[in-house]
């Protein structure tokens, strides 16, 4: 394709050119060209190759002079003087080489003659820069869709980076802390508990823009649930549900864990926590539910509106990241009890 591009069109585009001005000559002056010496003929005709040859180089000089110049900008400015460029291009080559020999051959140079030795090429000029054009700046345009697209989840990429990085200070915090007390008390046990956290830590340390079995989100929550036991009250009610249906479907890591961190840290009350995941059709339904002190109701929705502000605002915009418009999550106080839902719609 590359020798048929570079050495035989060229050749064909000058004889194209050539032969659609005989066909409009010959049909104003009732002239048939194959009547005519075929010397002359051949003469014209190797002209037109020639010329095709110095058009089709002449084109794309000026396209790489464009190419490097705007590079994968196609602007108004750029097309006009590309279409300039052409139209000089014909005036010049046609005028330098076909004119004069049209003068000479037949009867002379008539308006017609120099009407057609202008206007076909130039009009073969046109397609070919349409044709030719076209395929480039759909191949710019699909590269700059690409880096635009890169640009944009690279941006994204590195927004989910810093959110992940603004909740992992408070959960190593939380944990630290219970592993602190437990040293005065039971050593045993802390150093268990200092195992439960090396295991969530691992576990958070993974990609966070790939996915994982709502399974292993599961155990995490419940390896979770079991570090909080050891610093909650031992009044705590707590009632877990996970749905046994729940295996394999895919979710992105770490979305669940801020609702379930935010009960254990703003519980009060009755100190009951509720928390419930279940499949509902081809969604997913994360319910947690956890009383809040009763004394001072004041207080205890200054903390949530706080957490709010700093957890379930991170929770939303990561949401908004990984699961624009398959997501609905809601979080308020109803009667001394702080509830939070989270629907997941996956793709199927």
């Amino acid at each position: 394709m590359k020798f048929f591009r570079r050495y035989i069109f060229p050749a064909l585009y000058g004889l194209l050119a050539y032969f659609t001005i005989r066909l409009l000559t010959d049909s104003v002056s009732g002239m048939r060209f194959w009547q005519r010496s075929w010397t002359l003929n051949g003469i014209e005709m190797a002209f037109s190759v020639m010329m095709g040859y110095v058009f089709i180089y002449a084109y794309h000089r000026l396209f790489a002079y464009y190419d490097q110049r705007w590079q994968d900008q196609f602007p108004t400015k750029r097309i006009r003087q590309e279409l300039l460029g052409v139209f000089l291009i014909n005036l010049l080559v046609q005028n330098i080489f076909m004119t004069p020999m049209v003068a000479l051959t037949d009867d002379g140079l008539q308006f017609f003659d120099l009407i057609d030795v202008n206007i076909i090429p130039l009009f073969y000029a046109f397609i070919y820069y349409g044709v030719k054009r076209s395929h480039a700046y759909m191949q710019a345009y699909i590269h700059n869709r690409m880096q635009l697209e890169k640009i944009t989840t690279d941006k994204l990429e590195t927004e989910l980076k810093f959110l992940r990085a603004q909740y992992h200070p408070h959960f190593l915090f939380n944990a630290l802390n219970t592993i602190y007390f437990q040293m005065d008390d039971d050593v045993v046990a802390a150093k268990k508990t200092v195992e439960q956290f090396a295991d969530l830590l691992r576990y958070q340390l993974y990609d966070q823009q790939e996915t994982v079995n709502i399974s292993q989100e599961i155990q995490y929550m419940q390896q979770f649930i079991d570090l909080q036991k050891i610093r909650s009250s031992t009044r705590l009610q707590l009632q877990l549900h996970f749905d046994e249906q729940l295996k394999e479907e895919k979710v992105y890591p770490l979305l669940f864990l801020p609702l379930v961190e935010n009960a254990f840290k703003y519980m009060g009350g009755d100190y009951l926590l509720q928390v419930e995941l279940r499949k509902e059709g081809a969604d997913i339904y994360f319910f947690v539910q956890n009383s809040i002190p009763e004394t001072t109701p004041e207080i205890a929705g200054l903390a949530v509106a706080r957490e709010k502000g700093i957890g379930l605002e991170n929770l939303q915009r990561r949401l908004e990241l990984l699961y624009p418009g398959k997501h609905r999550l809601m979080a308020g106080i109803r009667e001394q009890q702080f509830v939070a839902e989270l629907k997941l719609t996956l793709p199927t």
